[in-house]
């Protein structure tokens, strides 16, 4: 049997772990909820760098690693290449593709956080959906601003921020009473792709706002790509089945 390694912490990681049989290994950053109620055996932080996990790669007799973890996770992404090629093992990556503007959107690219702070300066009340980022430049807000920071994880809020904990995905009908309630005048996002959070851009089209978007990392290349859950599910071997009575 080919053991698998799923790099995960995403809502489609977690699709394809609830597949996965106890042979195989679901690694999680730990950030948010670890789930309980899986079949396939679940790990809990990092590997130590590529160096670490191509050391786990070879202990744990893995032979594939399948890589489904955040877009903007380049790092570990990188390091699972990175790893698989020193292991000699096989390296998959699911790589959901990106949303794309459409008409009556207004999207503004920003490179890096320097680039979304200078596009930013115009507005008062943004909405981030960036992660743990912003938390690091809390004592940073211009005087002018309100910052909306949703994460998945709580935060105490400050005199000119609030933070949201919430797990998508997002219905339309919750965001547009989110947006009219906090009176956003820009989103600030990354491309993630994906339906769980993708309401936000309609609303943000529905009300005319900007939207300041992070651009995605470049990412390295993999021997089997994906698009979708269902593609890399039908792409695994039979003994991958969480349970082989089904």
């Amino acid at each position: 049997m080919m053991r698998m390694l799923l790099l995960g912490g995403t809502g489609d990681a977690l699709k394809i772990a609830r597949q996965l049989g106890p042979a195989h290994v679901y690694s999680l950053a730990g950030l948010g909820k670890v789930p309980d109620d899986l079949k396939c055996a679940v790990r809990v932080g990092g590997f130590g760098g590529g160096e670490g996990l191509a050391r786990y790669l070879a202990a744990e007799r893995i032979g594939v690693v399948i890589d489904a973890t955040h877009p903007y996770a380049a790092q570990i992404s990188a390091n699972a290449v990175a790893a698989c090629r020193v292991a000699k093992v096989p390296c998959w990556a699911l790589r959901r593709p990106a949303w794309q503007p459409q008409a009556g959107d207004d999207w503004r690219m920003a490179g890096d956080w320097n680039e979304l702070i200078a596009a930013l300066a115009p507005f008062r009340r943004p909405l981030f959906t960036l992660g743990r980022e912003p938390l690091a430049h809390l004592d940073e807000i211009p005087p002018h601003q309100f910052w909306t920071v949703r994460m998945l994880d709580s935060h105490p809020d400050t005199a000119r921020s609030r933070v949201l904990a919430a797990r998508g995905p997002f219905t339309l009908d919750g965001e547009r009473a989110l947006f009219a309630l906090q009176a956003f005048d820009v989103v600030v996002s990354k491309n993630s792709g994906g339906g769980a959070t993708e309401a936000k851009l309609e609303v943000a089209r529905e009300r005319g706002l900007p939207v300041i978007m992070l651009r995605r990392p470049v990412l390295p290349g993999v021997d089997r790509e994906f698009a979708t859950v269902a593609d890399l599910l039908d792409a695994l071997p039979g003994q991958a089945a969480a349970d082989p009575a089904n």
